[in-house]
């Protein structure tokens, strides 16, 4: 058994790590872990107490994979629920679908009676009015939400600047491997906006055949290649989980334009090895660890730094295709 998540799973760890301990399935002890993040609001990148988008209202974005029947359940831009997990999870037990959004995501949360919330708290909201203070005219604040929103929200400052999304890969001892992630967003993004967090293939992708992987940070970078399913794909093809990693790097190398900016790729593998990734990241990045006994312990990230556009190396011959 293994149980990797980032430093923004410090509340679930515990509690993810001992129902996987127990015998508990891969999918509840995850769901129970990032719960715990979503209701607690000094984890201001997740759930209640997340930053609000640029018109001060508190969007959530959560998913679950399982990678026994690739089965998955995501909420985008969920508005007054407190638990966007519990809510993805119902998507994959009650519905044909994939993926939910806006109001159709909070229609069918109050259908199944999922807790509601108001997420912004005091804090969250005074920060925002600061904003709104300091950065509108006058003739936009009247004019309020009327306004062209897309040039203040690409010159508002994020308060987020070093916190993250929170995500959770598992692999339990019937031998499922799952991933699991829960995100407020970009603080003061653009309403509607979704990063990879609820995108699969993008910010989570698990396969119980290979492995799993999921990603923190800019997700506009790893929608745009694609990461955490091609990481599953390249250990498919036979890499180890290190060089899947290495591998996914080397394509966000290409990048050019749009937000180039800093991503933590957290993968593990079937054969329980895992590697953690901090692209373009500080040097300071955590995650924590689990593997099946003890306590969860908290390790240092792999700092790896790429600049845009840069040229890609021939394809490498780090690994060979399965036979």
């Amino acid at each position: 058994m293994i149980l990797v998540t980032n430093n923004e799973g410090t509340l679930g760890v515990p509690t993810t790590a001992r129902m996987l301990a127990n015998g508990a399935g891969g999918l509840d002890a995850i769901e129970a872990g990032i719960r715990l993040i979503e209701a607690d609001p000094s984890v201001r990148t997740v759930g209640r107490g997340g930053w609000p988008n640029i018109l001060g209202e508190v969007e959530l974005d959560a998913c679950l994979m399982d990678g026994s029947s690739l089965r998955t359940g995501a909420v985008g831009a969920l508005q007054g629920f407190l638990h966007p997990v519990s809510v993805a999870r119902e998507i994959m037990r009650r519905l044909p679908h994939e993926l939910l959004v806006g109001d159709g995501a909070a229609r069918f949360a109050a259908e199944i009676g999922a807790e509601t919330a108001n997420n912004l708290i005091a804090d969250s909201k005074r920060a925002w009015q600061a904003w709104f203070d300091a950065e509108l005219t006058e003739e936009q604040k009247r004019a309020w939400p009327n306004v062209d929103l897309a040039p203040l929200c690409r010159h508002a400052i994020d308060p987020e600047v070093g916190r993250d999304t929170t995500v959770f890969l598992a692999h339990d001892a019937s031998g499922a491997i799952c991933s699991g992630t829960s995100t407020s967003g970009w603080g003061w993004k653009y309403p509607g906006r979704l990063g990879d967090s609820p995108i699969i293939g993008a910010g989570s992708y698990a396969d119980t055949r290979y492995g799993a992987a999921a990603c923190t940070g800019a997700g506009e970078m790893t929608i745009r290649c694609g990461t955490a399913r091609a990481i599953v794909l390249y250990m498919k093809k036979g890499a180890s989980v290190a060089d899947a990693v290495y591998e996914a790097v080397d394509d966000m190398r290409a990048l050019q334009g749009g937000l180039i900016s800093r991503v933590t790729i957290h993968a593990i593998d079937a054969s329980g090895n895992h590697k953690v990734a901090a692209v373009n990241g500080a040097g300071d990045n955590v995650y924590w660890l689990w593997e099946g006994q003890g306590e969860p312990r908290r390790c240092p990230a792999e700092p790896i730094t790429i600049t845009e556009g840069t040229a890609r190396v021939s394809p490498t011959a780090r690994y060979t295709a399965r036979s």
